[in-house]
C-alpha cells in the first residue's frame, strides 16, 4: 500500500514506498525523512541540488560519474536569471499508438511546437520538458504521473518575469461534475497516454496545479488541441466571438464562489473547440503531415505575422480553420471521432478555436506576447 507524503520543501505530493525511512523529491531533489511512515514527515530538509536522478524512489546520493540529470531540475542555484525572466514549457504529444484510440498528429504538433518556442520565441531547450511516446526516457512518457509531475514543475518557484507555456495535443473528455462548479454540468478532462488504467486528469486538478498558484508578474500560456478543451484550465472568463470578430467576455466563475483566478499572475489559454465541439485530426490544413487543426492555426497565425493581439490570433487561427473546411468541402475527418461523435461534424471541420483567461482583456488592445 503506497502512501503519499508531502515534500518537506516543495510540498509536491510523493508515493512512499513501505518501510522507506526517506524520500527525494523529484521536482527540488530535496530530501525528506520519514521518522513515523504513519505521522506526518518532519520539516527537515536536506537540500541537493548537484546530484539528480530520474527515479524518484532512488534514496541513495548516486557517485557523480553515474548521476543521471532529472528532466525536472530547477534553474541551477547561483545562475543570476535572465534579465526578460525565464523561459519554461511542458510539451504534450498523446497519439494513443496501437490503440482503438490512435491519433495521428499530436506527436508532430509537440515537435512543432518546440520548434515554435526554440526559434522564434528563444526558450532554451534545457527549460522544456517534452512527453511524447517516442521518448526512450519512462519519465518523460505522456503517462498521468508523468504529466501531473511536469505541471507542478513548470509552475514551481517561478518568479516575476517569468514566462510559461503548457502544449497538449491529444484527446480531451468530459465526465460529470457533482459539485456544482461547472455551467454545463461536466468537467472537462485530458486524456493522459495511461487514461483507461489510471484514470483522466479533471480541469480541477489543472486549475489547482497551475493557475492558482501563479503569483504576480508570471505569465502562462495554455494550448490546447483536444475535444472538449474550451475551459479545460477551468479559468473564470470565456470569450465569446462571432464570425465578424465582435466578442463578449462570458463569466465562468463557479456559483459555489469557489475561486478559479490566480495568485495575482496572469493565464491565457487557446484551446481546440468549444466544450461540446470536437476537435479534428486531420491533413487537410497541412498538405505534408497530419497534424492538430488547433496547433497548425496557432503556428501559422504566428509565422504569417498576425500575433500582433490576442483577437487577431484568434480570428486568424479562425479563419485558417473555416477555410481549410470550405476548400475541402468538409474534408473527412477519423473514423473515431465520427463514431465518437455519432456523424455529427457531418464530415466538416467545425470546430471553433476559443480564448479563456483569468480576468478579462480588451483582446484588440493586449499585445500577443509569449
Amino acid at each position: 500500500m503506497l502512501m503519499l507524503v508531502n515534500c518537506s520543501n516543495c510540498h509536491t505530493p510523493l508515493q512512499l514506498p513501505p518501510g522507506a525511512k526517506s524520500i527525494r523529491c523529484v521536482l527540488c531533489q530535496a530530501v525528506t525523512l520519514i521518522t513515523d511512515p504513519r505521522s506526518v514527515p518532519p520539516p527537515f530538509v536536506s537540500s541537493s541540488h548537484h546530484h539528480h536522478h530520474h527515479n524518484p524512489y532512488h534514496y541513495q546520493q548516486p557517485p557523480p560519474q553515474l548521476q543521471t540529470p532529472s528532466p525536472y531540475n530547477l534553474v541551477p542555484p547561483g545562475l543570476p536569471p535572465q534579465v526578460h525572466g525565464r523561459k519554461r514549457a511542458v510539451i504534450c504529444g498523446v497519439s494513443y499508438k496501437n490503440t482503438r484510440y490512435e491519433l495521428k498528429g499530436c506527436i508532430n504538433d509537440a515537435n512543432c511546437m518546440k520548434f515554435l518556442l526554440v526559434n522564434r520565441f528563444k526558450f532554451p531547450e534545457s527549460s522544456i520538458i517534452t512527453l511524447t511516446e517516442e521518448e526512450t526516457d519512462p519519465y518523460k512518457r505522456p503517462t498521468k504521473s508523468n504529466i501531473r509531475m511536469a505541471l507542478y514543475w513548470l509552475v514551481q518557484g517561478c518568479q516575476p518575469g517569468d514566462s510559461l507555456v503548457f502544449h497538449y495535443s491529444g484527446h480531451g473528455s468530459q465526465q460529470k461534475n457533482y459539485t456544482g462548479d461547472e455551467v454545463d454540468g461536466y468537467d472537462e478532462t485530458l486524456c493522459p497516454l495511461d487514461f483507461e488504467s489510471q484514470g483522466m486528469i479533471v480541469d480541477d486538478e489543472i486549475n489547482a496545479t497551475i493557475v492558482r498558484p501563479l503569483p504576480q508578474g508570471v505569465k502562462l500560456h495554455a494550448i490546447v488541441d483536444a475535444c472538449h478543451s474550451g475551459t479545460v484550465l477551468d479559468l473564470p472568463f470565456l470569450c465569446r466571438m462571432d464570425r465578424q470578430g465582435k466578442y463578449v467576455w462570458e463569466d465562468h466563475r463557479p456559483r459555489s464562489g469557489m475561486w478559479k483566478g490566480t495568485n495575482g499572475g496572469e493565464v491565457i489559454s487557446f484551446s481546440g473547440c468549444d466544450d461540446d465541439q470536437t476537435s479534428a485530426d486531420t491533413s487537410a490544413l497541412s498538405r505534408i503531415t497530419s497534424t492538430g487543426a488547433m496547433t497548425y492555426s496557432f503556428i501559422q497565425a504566428i509565422e504569417r505575422g498576425h500575433a500582433t493581439t490576442y483577437g487577431n490570433m484568434l480570428n486568424a487561427m479562425r479563419s485558417t480553420i473555416r477555410s481549410a473546411d470550405e476548400q475541402e468541402g468538409g474534408f473527412v475527418t477519423s473514423l473515431l471521432t465520427m463514431l465518437l461523435t455519432a456523424g455529427s461534424l457531418g464530415g466538416g471541420l467545425r470546430q471553433e478555436p476559443q480564448l479563456t483567461a483569468n480576468e478579462p482583456f480588451d483582446v484588440y488592445k493586449k499585445p500577443f506576447s509569449i
